[in-house]
């Protein structure tokens, strides 16, 4: 038993660091998928969304900590206890997921590794499995170190987590998994290869044969039955080949002018998922750095989801001097983790991205 325990606490105390870091160099993001989670109809507890962003911080500098207090030995009732009741929510939470079809992605691995609802609940059931044991064999949980030195390292490992999520708020990810990172050319993650897996789908087509209902599954061919057809329901099998970007869009009220803006060689654009939501002191920003830019050949757009009378109001309170596109929130929250930020392309490829923050760092 003490040598299953110990393997469980590394391999669990492993995952929850891999885990929680990289939701923790994403907090935003995490934080837009909780969101999901709250909203009407997944658990209908849309009073949290307001909270979303300072629960999701708090998430996953405790999933990190626990990971670093398992390994080390620090408090084990505490962490064994405090890992329990975490992994049995999240087990509740992607069962419930999978099993309603609500969330297509748990965002337990931020952007860096997707699964799908059920590979999720599966992962945690095996991390439920790994949990009980260490809590059946608690005993056997010792800190590696004297306790002075075990009681620093996990005041460090706090600390230390804080600073990072503060410091990727107030900045970018440190490490962009993103189809919209540096170096990434947005077209090439718009297409779909001519040899790509298609989708498989599965055809439930029901019968009425003497007076009673029979039900016929094809791959999509009309069955060959001798009665009246009612009607077909079907069933995605395997999604088959996915582009990386699937719905980015730039808008004007008349035309999609994607193609025309990613073809651009010199083109930057401001992302503002929400104007009225904008950072005050990042909106301030704009004008200067945006005015400099198209006096250097640039051409300066901006992307948002928000009405026109809301994008016509911010142009005329910061004195923009750019015109502001319709584009998806999603799209736009996923582009740059800020609300202003700055992606500059040359013919589509991804040359610098910025939180407002960073502004000065953008060379033109």
């Amino acid at each position: 038993m003490k040598y299953i325990v110990q393997l469980s606490r590394i391999f669990t105390g492993i995952l929850f660091i891999i885990s929680g870091f990289i939701k923790l160099n994403d907090p935003l993001g995490f934080s837009y998928k909780l969101e999901e989670y709250f909203g009407s109809d997944v658990l209908n507890i849309e009073f949290l969304i307001p909270y979303a962003l300072g629960i999701s911080v708090i998430v996953v500098v405790f999933e990190v900590v626990l990971g670093v207090f398992l390994l080390i030995g620090y408090k084990p009732k505490f962490t064994v206890w405090s890992l329990l009741l975490m992994i049995i929510f999240f087990t509740f939470l992607t069962f419930y997921s999978a099993y309603f079809d609500k969330v297509k992605d748990c965002g337990c691995f931020g952007d860096a590794l997707k699964l799908t609802p059920w590979e999720s609940f599966t992962k945690d059931v095996v991390l439920l499995v790994l949990t009980l044991i260490l809590f059946i064999g608690v005993k056997h949980i010792k800190p590696i170190f004297s306790k002075l030195p075990t009681t620093v390292i996990a005041l460090l490992s706090f600390i230390a987590s804080l600073w990072f999520g503060y410091h990727v708020l107030m900045h970018l990810p440190s490490i962009d998994f993103r189809a919209y990172a540096i170096g990434k050319n947005l077209p090439e993650q718009m297409e779909t290869p001519e040899d790509a897996q298609k989708p498989i789908l599965e055809y439930t087509w029901t019968f009425n044969v003497d007076g009673e209902e029979q039900e016929i599954v094809t791959n999509g061919s009309y069955p060959t039955v001798d009665g009246e057809f009612i009607g077909v329901e079907t069933k995605t099998i395997d999604e088959g080949y996915t582009p990386a970007i699937q719905d980015l869009s730039i808008e004007s009220e008349d035309e999609n002018l994607t193609d025309y803006f990613l073809g651009k060689e010199k083109l930057v654009m401001i992302t503002m998922y929400n104007v009225t939501k904008g950072e005050a002191e990042g909106m301030a920003k704009l004008k200067p750095f945006t005015d400099e830019a198209i006096k250097k050949g640039y051409t300066v757009i901006g992307l948002s989801s928000s009405g026109p009378a809301d994008k016509a109001q911010i142009k005329a309170d910061y004195n923009l001097n750019f015109d502001i596109y319709l584009c998806d929130e999603k799209v736009v929250k996923t582009i740059v983790r800020a609300n202003p930020g700055v992606i500059v392309l040359n013919t589509g490829t991804v040359t610098q991205k910025a939180h407002w923050n960073d502004l000065d760092d953008i060379e033109l």
